[in-house]
C-alpha cells in the first residue's frame, strides 16, 4: 500500500465524519466542515502529487482517487441541497452530479474500447473542479442566513461550475462521439 493510495483511502474515510460534523447542532459545525471537504480536496492533490513524484502510481490508486473525489463532492452537495432547499441550487447539484455519472461511464466504456486517452481530463475540467470545490467550500463555511452575501457567491461559483460541466461533458462526448456511433473499427460488446 503506497503512501498516494493511503492519503486517497484517508479521504474515503472523511466523508462520515464530514457528514456527522456537518449535521451537530452547533455553529461552528459550518466552520468545521468546510475545513474537514477542503482538507479532502487538498488531499486530492497531495495523493496525485506524491503518485507522480514518487513512481508510486498504481491500477488501486488510478480507480480509487476519481471515485473518492466523486463520493466527497456528492455528499458534500446532497448535503448542501438539504440545507439550501432551493431549487436553484438542487439543478446545479445534478447537473453536477449527473455529469459526473455519465463522464465516469464514458471513461470507462471509452478505456474498454481502447480509446481511454481520447476523454482524458482536459484543462477546462480542471477550471470546472476549482470552482466546484470553491463553491462547496464557500457555501459549507456559511451560516447563509448570517451570511447571504457568501450565499450568492458560493451560487455564482456553483452555477459556473455548473456550466462548465456541461461544457466539459459536451467536449468528452464529441471525442468519443465517432466511437459512440460505431465509426471506429472497435468491436463493442
Amino acid at each position: 500500500m503506497t503512501l498516494a493510495n493511503q492519503i486517497t483511502l484517508l479521504r474515503v474515510a472523511l466523508i462520515p465524519v464530514f457528514v456527522v460534523v456537518f449535521y451537530l447542532p452547533y455553529k461552528w459545525s459550518y466552520f468545521a466542515s468546510a475545513v474537514i471537504f477542503a482538507a479532502a480536496a487538498a488531499t486530492d492533490w497531495l495523493d496525485g502529487y506524491i503518485a507522480r513524484k514518487f513512481n508510486q502510481s498504481t491500477p488501486f490508486g488510478a480507480f480509487l482517487d476519481p471515485v473518492a473525489d466523486k463520493l466527497m463532492v456528492a455528499t458534500a452537495l446532497v448535503l448542501l441541497v438539504d440545507l439550501h432547499n432551493h431549487h436553484f441550487f438542487t439543478i446545479a447539484a445534478a447537473v453536477i452530479i449527473g455529469r459526473e455519472i455519465a463522464v465516469s461511464a464514458l471513461r470507462e466504456w471509452m478505456a474498454e474500447i481502447g480509446l481511454r486517452s481520447s476523454v482524458a481530463v482536459n484543462y477546462i475540467g480542471k477550471i470546472k473542479t476549482t470552482a466546484q470545490m470553491a463553491a462547496i467550500i464557500v457555501l459549507l463555511a456559511f451560516d447563509v442566513r448570517e451570511f447571504p452575501v457568501m450565499e450568492t457567491i458560493g451560487y455564482i461559483l456553483l452555477y459556473v461550475a455548473a456550466v462548465l460541466t456541461l461544457w466539459t461533458m459536451f467536449i468528452y462526448l464529441k471525442a468519443a462521439w465517432p466511437a459512440l456511433a460505431g465509426d471506429t473499427g472497435h468491436k463493442q460488446s
